[in-house]
């Protein structure tokens, strides 16, 4: 199938005023169509992390691990449905019969969704893509991984940092790969860029019991003992049926 990149085509260049409301329309049809897929979902946890990692990789180990404790703690595991972290994280809700959802991203290199589940969403647009792990979302796990998750960890810690979403906790998983970056850290504390307050905003760790608690407790802070989370009711009038 040939593809096409429409979101190349819409940020590329000025274009004629027809094409820009089309793609507008695009647009508007992606979002529309993640919040009808997701509206009912429960609760959910974003996994970002690496496409690129194998099975025998430890932190591919160390996300389906993660991702079947959240799973059993009753929370949706969502990721960006591709390989690597994102089917280990899907992999391991699946593995205890948990929820698994994906939103799936149309590349060049076409980037297949993986096996485990259960809502496969397939865009084209990235922002799109993020506001929907983002907007569904409890916590988030950061796991190693490259400029497109270097890309979701900031964007998600800016929205924090600015208000823009709620005070939800955030762990970064792997303490020797995130060493350099919090070493630069430091260096945007001594030059003003960034108060030293703003590194409370996300956890650094290798384990899955820390992270665990960490997240639980500032999400019972916020929503008290046992969550108190809104949930949506489908209304067959609107054409609507639970997905997940």
């Amino acid at each position: 199938m040939k593809y096409n990149n429409r979101e190349a085509q819409f940020l590329g260049d000025k274009r004629s005023r027809l094409k820009e409301f089309t793609s507008l329309l695009s647009i508007v049809f992606e979002f529309i169509y993640g919040f009808r897929k997701l509206h009912f979902v429960k609760p959910c946890i974003t996994i970002f992390g690496s496409a690129r990692f194998k099975e025998d990789n430890i932190y591919y180990q160390h996300a389906r691990v993660f991702a079947q404790h959240i799973a059993k703690e009753g929370f949706t595991v969502i990721t960006g449905g591709g390989p690597g972290i994102m089917e280990a994280a899907n992999r391991g809700a699946k593995d205890v019969s948990g929820k698994s959802i994906g939103c799936n991203i149309e590349l060049p290199i076409e980037q297949k969704p993986n096996p485990y589940l259960d809502v496969n969403i397939t865009l084209n647009h990235f922002y799109v893509r993020k506001v929907l792990l983002l907007k569904y979302s409890y916590a988030f796990a950061v796991f190693p991984g490259g400029f497109g998750t270097m890309d979701e960890l900031f964007e998600t810690l800016t929205l924090l940092q600015n208000k823009k979403i709620s005070n939800f906790p955030v762990v970064l998983f792997g303490k020797d790969y995130w060493s350099n970056l919090l070493q630069q850290t430091k260096v945007m504390i001594s030059m003003g860029t960034i108060y030293k307050n703003d590194l409370d905003l996300f956890l650094v760790t290798d384990s899955v019991t820390e992270a665990m608690r960490y997240i639980n407790t500032k999400l019972e802070n916020k929503y008290g003992t046992p969550l108190k989370i809104k949930t949506s009711k489908s209304r067959w009038w609107y054409g609507e049926k639970r997905t997940v």
